[in-house]
């Protein structure tokens, strides 16, 4: 990775302004290089269509494909010997498409796929595989089944015994297979209840499935029995003065302020160098209890830092927390700072400024800072974007480098920056609204927000969770009349979750009625995390990460009111999963106005650590949901073989299929299909920043199911009327091949009720170019490096 320092143009603070242009300019054209992070295909099927092929000739395959309801479109992508994919629209005859590849030989392995509309909707299938035969003649494609009959039907998770009700997935590898099944031992037939999704088994039972396929013999009966021993559903046993574990540090006033300090500096050496911890499985959480303390806090990797008091001024640091470009490697480079948090405390900077230099993953939440808050490293160099919330700046709060940047119910004394788009929602104090010059989107109030919860000692000496009430067109932090309005439960009611839990002692807390406080660590999952109650408050510190293994789903939200998703870390396992977080069963249509769930700080990571599979990172399907701050990332880089086209894969980053959902800070990046899909009517989005994915090896391998130069960064759905958005960026860095092109950023149905506000599309480095920003509006991408801005649509 090329680092560059612009030190010597910038001489002191007073210079900052006049060469705020140069360096935007120099952001611009070296942030790819520098390892900036930065309408989708739902999964078909097996019932919605038949697929096949035929070989007329030895040199010849014909593809075949026919969709159960009458399709618009049908692409087929396809490689041989698995290289040089193409992506082919389908001729249509009376329903059945057809795709003839010629100019093979015996022995060439075809691969396989479709992408089809179905009431328009987009979905894809899996992959296939056949094999040409000598001569010719009609073969069968399996996927991995056999020929002579249906490949026998699998179960995820395998039956078991379960401490609480299991979403089970039916698969089968034969292409086109219609699945039976029974739940209560019996043997199925082919008038068994057909499968055409996830179910649910919520008491003991014996599920049995067969596979029936045109032309071959049925399955072999595949049989599984999952016992629910869901125990009282009460959540009895825990304290109120728990044990947090080894990696959360509790720090008291009465402490000499030189210890304090010896932990904090030991916590930040192990997790500071960009090098060697940004992917390390190390993981802390430095709290303090009400009180003043007389320290300097820098900030690693995977660190949270927060108060222990019931509102910011509980606790007091007469000193910095700090996050900058620390390292001499890292160049005056803050792009790479993720994955570190401060929360809920007041800071009394040393010489008035305190600074957080970071880039996605990085919230700074409920801070009183008493002086000025800086965004930038100390030699302004680079930094990429971040997120500040419920936070209040007696002084100016500066961005300088900042490309982007979110703050949301806050209070400022003053701003002052911006290089493309700054974007404030429910801040006093913000500057006017004045994109594209300078770049500021200013909304006077959030629509609807409601803060995190937070970890507290009440005055008893008893940990309790705040739970911060719902806010409706919020301006100003929540405590800003001196307390945050809300209600809190005792440490009684959550399970601490830590080292040596597994998904069963987590799924056995969950169904007796525990909420979840989870600890730093990495907790690996065999089966998925299933929260059914509603209520329900899973909160992280120290960004605990769970990893699926061995393709399961990491975790699903019942469709209920009013869980809290909050400080979690989903890294995707090396087998592919479905969905790490799934919020609501597909088919959701409650209303959850009054009580939403909220998804606050929860990030997603495809590779890096290791090479992550994931058809996607997070699908909502509840109505009414709040997505506050969220990071989807497939990785750019990482540890040596976990990054590539083909390594770490991921089609789409969300997929929103609730009405009247409202994201609040979403980075979205590097997915290979559409990176956001928005199909619920009534969505609203503040704050939306994106990469379009680096790696594309050619045009042909990333081409959009209309035929269009790859995947929108952003797509609602075509059926959608109504919708609205603020403040969005998406640029491209295709630095593995430079001459790719993206036709546009954001794709929408035209229509009045669907309104897009001041968004942006750059191409770095002119690494690759984007034709237009929303849909056939905003000019090609300039080649120095600077924004193609859209101010509104329609």
């Amino acid at each position: 990775m090329r680092r560059t320092t612009l030190q010597q143009l910038l001489p002191g603070r007073d210079g900052r302004r006049r060469v705020v242009t140069l360096v935007a300019a120099l952001v611009l054209a070296f942030a790819g290089m520098l390892g900036l992070t930065v309408g989708t295909s739902a999964v078909a099927a097996s019932a919605d269509y038949t697929q096949s092929v035929s070989q007329p000739s030895g040199t010849q395959v014909l593809i075949s494909f026919k969709p159960t309801t009458a399709a618009a479109y049908v692409d087929v992508h396809y490689l041989v010997n698995s290289a040089n994919q193409q992506n082919l629209r389908m001729a249509n005859s009376a329903g059945v498409w057809t795709q003839t590849v010629s100019g093979l030989a015996t022995g060439n392995a075809l691969t396989y796929w479709f992408t089809y509309e179905k009431s328009g909707a987009q979905y894809d299938t899996p992959q296939f595989a056949y094999t040409v035969t000598t001569g010719g003649g009609t073969g069968g494609t399996t996927g991995g089944g056999g020929t002579g009959a249906a490949a026998t039907p699998t179960f995820s998770p395998a039956g078991g015994t379960f401490s609480s009700a299991q979403t089970v997935t039916i698969s089968d590898a034969t292409a086109g297979a219609t699945i039976r099944y029974t739940t209560n031992g019996t043997t199925p037939t082919a008038s068994s209840t057909q499968y055409t999704g996830p179910i649910t088994v919520s008491s003991t039972a014996t599920v049995s499935a067969i596979a029936i396929a045109s032309g071959l013999t049925n399955s072999a009966v595949a049989s599984a029995t999952y016992t629910i021993s869901t125990g009282t559903g009460a959540c009895t046993g825990q304290s109120d003065i728990p044990n947090f574990g080894p990696n959360v540090h509790i720090y008291d006033p009465s402490m000499s302020a030189a210890t304090i300090q010896a932990q904090l500096d030991s916590h930040f050496n192990l997790l500071k160098d960009t090098a060697t911890a940004q992917f390390s499985e190390n993981r802390v959480a430095d709290l303090f209890k009400p009180g003043t303390y007389n320290v300097n806090d820098n900030v690693g990797y995977y660190t949270s830092v927060a108060g222990l008091g019931q509102n910011p001024d509980d606790v007091t640091i007469n000193g910095n927390i700090t996050v900058d470009a620390f390292n001499a490697s890292d160049a005056g480079n803050a792009t790479q700072n993720f994955w570190r948090s401060a929360e809920n405390l007041a800071i009394n900077p040393v010489g008035g400024d305190d600074r957080w230099a970071v880039a996605q993953a990085a919230p700074l939440r409920r801070i009183d800072v008493h002086g000025s808050l800086d965004l930038e490293p100390a030699s302004y160099g680079w930094a990429s974007g971040g997120y500040v919330a419920d936070t209040k700046v007696s002084g100016r709060m500066e961005s300088s480098s900042q490309q982007q940047w979110y703050t949301r119910d806050s209070s400022l004394g003053s701003w002052d920056g911006g290089v493309w788009n700054m974007v404030f929602s429910g801040v006093t104090g913000a500057p006017a609204n004045t994109f594209p010059a300078p770049p500021e989107t200013v909304l006077a109030t959030t629509p609807v927000s409601r803060d995190v919860p937070y970890l507290y000692l009440d005055s008893t000496g008893k940990y309790r969770v705040f739970l911060p009430s719902l806010r409706t067109n919020a301006s100003g932090p929540s405590w800003a009349a001196g307390s945050t309005p809300g209600t809190s439960q005792p440490m009684s009611q959550f399970y601490v979750v830590k080292a040596g839990d597994t998904a069963a002692t987590i799924n056995n807390a969950l169904a007796q009625g525990c909420n979840l406080f989870v600890t730093p660590g990495v907790y690996h999952l065999n089966q998925t995390l299933n929260v059914t109650r509603a209520n329900t408050v899973v909160l992280g510190i120290g960004y605990p990460t769970f990893v699926p293994d061995n393709g399961v789903n990491a975790m699903q939200v019942a469709d209920v009111d009013g869980v809290r998703l909050k400080g979690l870390l989903f890294d995707a396992g090396t087998t592919n999963s479905a969905a790490l977080l799934t919020v609501g069963p597909s088919g959701s249509s409650a209303a959850h106005a009054a009580n939403p769930t909220t998804i606050q700080d929860v990030f997603f990571r495809i590779g890096g650590q290791v090479a992550g599979k994931a058809t996607a990172s997070l699908i909502v399907n509840s109505s009414n949901a709040i997505i506050d701050h969220i990071w989807a990332w497939r990785a750019d880089h990482g540890n040596a073989g976990t990054v590539g086209w083909t390594t770490n894969t991921a089609d789409n980053g969300v997929i929103v299929n609730g009405n009247n959902v409202e994201a609040t800070g979403l980075f979205v990046e590097h997915y290979q299909k559409y990176e956001v899909t928005w199909n619920g009517q009534g969505g609203k989005t503040i704050f939306f920043q994106n990469e379009m994915p680096y790696d594309v090896p050619n045009q042909a391998a990333w081409i959009g199911p209309s035929g269009t130069n790859g995947y929108a960064a952003y797509k609602v759905g075509s059926g959608v009327t109504s919708h609205e958005a603020w403040g969005l960026g998406s640029y491209c860095y295709f630095n593995v091949n430079p001459a790719v092109n993206a036709y546009h950023s954001f794709e929408v149905p035209n229509n009045a009720g669907v309104k897009f506000h001041d968004l942006l599309s750059v191409s770095l480095g002119n690494q690759g170019s984007i034709t237009h920003v929303i849909n056939d509006t905003g000019a090609l991408t300039p080649t120095d490096s600077t924004p193609s801005n859209v101010v509104s649509y329609p």
